[in-house]
């Protein structure tokens, strides 16, 4: 695919994009960097995604790996670096190129392609109706999709990463897509692009980027509407909210007057350390704030995925109402039990950082905050993301 070139200006607006964001996290407290992502595993490995890399897969699924440019958008000499990136193709369903059969391409998220393929079944399922292709694409810095060789030179530096953004993935997709069409002759072959909440976000930039490459998106769980606040910003927390509160009122007033509970004891001399013990903490919490904001992400990954036959927002809230205890955090912990199990610590455990994390980290400012709204609405950088709790 020949791509589009942007002059030299864009260059220096993503240094000056970078050097913001560089400023604004070593400046800000209150910046979160753990803002929940939704899985396509329903989040039954959330805490721990690269597990299911292992995941056994079909046998009539074929890995390729195509050659791609390093930077879509600029004339620098390194911009025309090429690295590896995969993507998987099912043939089983496929009418072929003659019969103008469709092509339905899944564009890879912020997790190694492994995991998807292990778990997603839509697209076989729709295979089979509409004779069409199947094609998986990994999204670049994920999995075996590794700019510079490797992953610690990629996450070396702001320089290695400003090439990890939304704007080159859809680019990355589209070159793709065409490479396959041109390859099999598949030139009639309309495509439906697919993906869920992020990903889901890149199905849809890419269908008003590359028209002329999709017929069709769909973008499951994809919260694009909050850009142009069309969504009220506290809409997904009043959803958490609702569903705690139709699961139990005690146990959503409980929760709703924990809030300033934790403030007021951690405000006390040694309010932190009585917190750490109170929530058997694995390591002594530095503020009030790290336990909030576990918690936070607690309520809102049981109600994100408050599915059978488990259920988690009725887990959590079982725990709350069913504890003996009479003070409110006791019962608060109680509820952190029953959702986590028996452990010996709690909230703030050791782990060992998946490139999920440490990908999803950088993507959630500078990807899905600041580029998209750079990139489509005039160069408009929207600064400030504030979540506000609702329970």
């Amino acid at each position: 695919m020949s791509s589009p070139k942007f002059s030299v200006q864009w260059l220096q607006i993503q240094f000056r994009i970078v050097m913001f964001l560089s400023i604004s996290l070593s400046s800000s407290s209150a910046a979160r960097l753990d803002i929940l992502r939704l899985s396509p595993t329903r989040g039954t490995l959330l805490e721990q995604p690269d597990l299911l890399s292992s995941a056994a897969v079909s046998e009539d699924l074929q890995t390729f790996f195509y050659p791609q440019t390093l930077d879509h958008f600029n004339y620098r000499p390194e911009s025309y670096t090429t690295f590896q990136q995969r993507y998987v193709m099912n043939f089983k369903h496929w009418g072929g190129a003659n019969a103008s059969a469709p092509i339905l391409a899944y564009l890879g998220a912020e997790s190694p392609l492994d995991s998807d393929l292990a778990v997603i079944g839509f697209l076989n399922d729709n295979a089979i109706r509409f004779n069409a292709l199947v094609v998986y694409i990994e999204h670049r810095y994920y999995g075996k999709s590794i700019p510079f060789a490797s992953r610690e030179e990629a996450f070396r530096n702001a320089s290695t990463l400003g090439y990890f953004s939304s704007v080159q993935a859809i680019a990355d997709y589209a070159e793709i897509i065409m490479h396959i069409k041109k390859k099999l002759h598949a030139f009639y072959s309309p495509v439906i692009v697919i993906g869920g909440s992020y990903g889901g976000m890149l199905a849809s930039w890419f269908r008003l980027k590359y028209p002329h490459v999709a017929l069709g998106a769909l973008a499951s769980s994809a919260p694009i509407l909050y850009f142009d606040k069309i969504t009220p910003q506290g809409a997904y927390f009043s959803v958490v909210t609702k569903d705690f509160r139709e699961a139990s009122e005690t146990c959503y007033q409980t929760i709703r007057k924990s809030w300033s509970e934790i403030d007021k004891i951690a405000s006390q001399p040694d309010g932190l350390s009585i917190l750490s013990k109170k929530f058997k903490t694995c390591k002594p919490l530095t503020n009030s704030s790290e336990l909030k904001d576990k918690l936070e992400n607690m309520y809102a990954t049981a109600a994100q995925y408050d599915q059978p036959p488990r259920y988690p927002v009725t887990v959590v809230c079982g725990g709350i109402d069913g504890s003996e205890e009479e003070d409110i955090l006791s019962k608060i912990f109680a509820g952190v039990v029953a959702y986590r199990g028996n452990l010996p610590c709690y909230i703030n455990p050791p782990t060992n950082e998946s490139e999920t994390t440490t990908g999803w980290r950088w993507q959630v400012y500078i990807l899905i905050f600041l580029l998209p709204k750079l990139y489509i609405r005039n160069f408009v950088i929207l600064v400030r993301v504030n979540i506000t709790r609702s329970l």
